[in-house]
């Protein structure tokens, strides 16, 4: 053969019982049609063989689905050089000079490659793992990690959609892991009282309404986190000295990060019922004017006379309760 590669159909011969009337090119398109059938069917005997010991192998489902695509893609891979060896094609025949590849890897093949890299570290690392509720906060998305290849993530969020994420990206963005070793998550709420309110109940009040949720951990031991550790009950400190009033802050911990808006909602429902019956006002904005003897005097003429009266620098401002002093005609 001189040493050129055929097709594998031509090397053989063609078909004794192959009609004169079909062109011989159908033989190695069947073939080809053949083996990736074929290779599919493997592919799905194999994971189901094999797919549940992998699954011993690996803790985490994202690793075991990895291994599981690679598998596929290996048999996949093979099938595709077979095909090509039926239809007499050779890797030498359709390899592209170094230069030309150059310039496809780097303009096209740049950005998946990257993906893959990034996916590679994110599978090392584990920020995360199939099932886990996180958050993107400079997109403000939050929900479930639905699946993690080696090119992207796919988040099942809240509102019922899918985001799909390249591991490139995500690797450059803070995420937060609400369920990563531990799901019990705390939280805060800041309350602003006025001054004349009875704080100490106040306080009380509030700890008493995040008890009654059953979401909410009600006591126990304190919850340890690295080297520190807080009180699981609901506790509520004086946070600020404010202008309009006294900022109470609730921190309480959550069983479940799954309901985070529901239970904050729940919960000032409680603590707004549990101040009506109680001498304790929720302060708003608000401003008092107040002039005692110190403010001054301002003077104020009825006749249109020249500008140069009193009243032009502070000390000229009327008290409050007296009235202003001027010349009447």
């Amino acid at each position: 053969m001189n040493g050129q590669t055929v097709p594998l159909q031509s090397a053989i011969g063609a078909p004794a019982w192959l009609p004169d009337a079909v062109p011989e090119w159908t033989v190695p398109l069947v073939a080809s049609v053949l083996v990736l059938a074929l290779a599919w069917v493997v592919s799905r005997v194999l994971i189901q063989l094999f797919g549940r010991r992998i699954a011993r192998q690996f803790d985490r489902p994202s690793l075991t689905r990895t291994a599981l695509r690679a598998v596929r893609l290996g048999v996949f891979m093979f099938a595709l050089l077979l095909v090509l060896r039926i239809n007499g094609l050779a890797l030498g025949d359709i390899a592209l000079s170094v230069t030309v590849f150059s310039a496809v890897v780097g303009v096209i093949l740049a950005p998946i490659v990257g993906s893959i890299i990034s996916g590679i570290f994110l599978l090392a690392d584990q920020p995360y793992e199939i099932g886990d509720l996180i958050e993107l906060p400079d997109q403000g998305k939050r929900g479930f990690v639905e699946d993690i290849t080696l090119r992207y993530t796919k988040i099942f969020t809240l509102d019922n959609t899918f985001l799909v994420v390249p591991n490139g990206n995500i690797r450059e963005r803070d995420v937060f892991n609400f369920s990563a070793e531990d799901p019990r998550t705390r939280q805060t709420l800041d309350v602003i009282v006025t001054y004349e309110s009875d704080i100490p109940q106040a306080r009380t009040l509030m700890e008493r309404s995040a008890r009654k949720l059953d979401d909410i951990i009600d006591g126990g031991p304190r919850i340890r986190i690295g080297g520190a550790r807080y009180p699981a009950q609901p506790d509520c400190l004086i946070a600020e000295f404010g202008d309009h009033g006294i900022t109470l802050r609730l921190r309480y911990w959550v069983k479940e990060p799954y309901r985070l808006q529901t239970v904050q909602s729940d919960l000032q429902t409680n603590i707004w019922n549990a101040f009506e019956d109680a001498d304790v006002e929720i302060a708003y904005p608000h401003s008092h004017l107040y002039f005692d003897e110190t403010s001054g005097e301002l003077a104020v003429s009825l006749d249109g006379a020249d500008s140069d009266q009193p009243g032009d620098g502070p000390d000229d401002v009327v008290p409050d309760g007296e009235a202003a002093t001027g010349d009447e005609n």
